[in-house]
């Protein structure tokens, strides 16, 4: 498992117009899929990549699947993203990118992130996210339009292609940029508007209170999404006494002691917040 920052990615080989056509095409479309999938048809056949999936990391919220593809079609990979942000997502080494000290204002520059099934030690994240697809290794783009959001595009191949090789590494390196960029303005057309209610609720509090853990921002989250103890236990993959438990660490950092002083802050907030 490693990262780099492609400041000035090389720009190698020669590209196919259409399929930079067909990319440029998928930024804000209706069909939430096209973006991820022209990646994968412009990726594919030159680095063997099966499968893609673009994930909005948010105020420190859970990931949230923006564009998948599969050639297999179907929900498959939709379901195995779903599965990522409910349980695994604070296991994936692209937390060390995403969850740093960030400036004020985004970084501009791109980051490459190579995770093989041999880096993750969890079996359960290891099993769901690798070997139930067949997948080997994921190469992630990083890449931050605002602050405290990251995107992530993510690159995967099947267990018979092998890992990434050099070659193939260098290749997405000079694309990189293009496939940022698209990336960058289909989330500012289609992204931002799927934000909801609770997502910026959280937000609000995780900017009066960074200490607060991302398990204790995923319960709170239930809670502003009005859903029980056992509702948030069953999408955390944990028990409820341990959702409660997070709950009471959560609200003794905020300095109150209920649901309604939690909606009354996150209110009182968003009315005096300038932005």
């Amino acid at each position: 498992m490693r990262h780099w920052r492609l400041d000035r990615p090389r720009q190698t080989g020669q590209f196919d117009l259409s399929r930079v056509t067909s990319l440029i095409s998928a930024i804000g479309r209706d069909d939430t899929n096209a973006l991820a999938a022209e990646v994968l048809n412009m990726l594919g056949t030159a680095t063997s990549v099966s499968q893609c999936t673009v994930f909005a990391y948010e105020f420190g919220n859970r990931p949230r699947t923006v564009s998948v593809a599969d050639h297999r079609g179907g929900r498959f990979l939709r379901d195995v993203a779903d599965t990522y942000s409910r349980l695994f997502y604070a296991l994936d080494g692209n937390q060390q990118i995403v969850s740093s000290d960030a400036p004020d204002r985004p970084d501009s520059s791109l980051v490459l992130h190579w995770q093989s099934s041999k880096d993750i030690a969890h079996d359960g994240y290891r099993r769901a996210c690798y070997a139930t697809p067949n997948v080997s290794d994921r190469l992630s783009l990083l890449l931050q339009p605002a602050a405290d959001i990251w995107l992530s595009v993510n690159l995967y191949r099947e267990r018979a292609a092998g890992d990434f090789q050099p070659g193939e590494i260098e290749l997405v390196e000079s694309l990189a940029p293009l496939i940022g960029e698209a990336a960058k303005h289909h989330y500012a057309l289609r992204g931002q508007s799927q934000l909801g209610i609770p997502q910026l609720m959280l937000a609000r509090l995780r900017s009066l209170c960074p200490a607060l853990s991302k398990r204790e921002l995923d319960a709170l989250r239930g809670v502003l999404e009005g859903s029980s103890a056992a509702e948030i236990a069953e999408c955390m993959g944990i028990k409820p006494s341990s959702v409660v438990t997070y709950q009471k660490r959560a609200y003794q950092r905020l300095g109150i002691s209920s649901q309604r002083q939690l909606f009354a802050l996150c209110l009182a907030n968003t009315a005096h917040d300038p932005r």
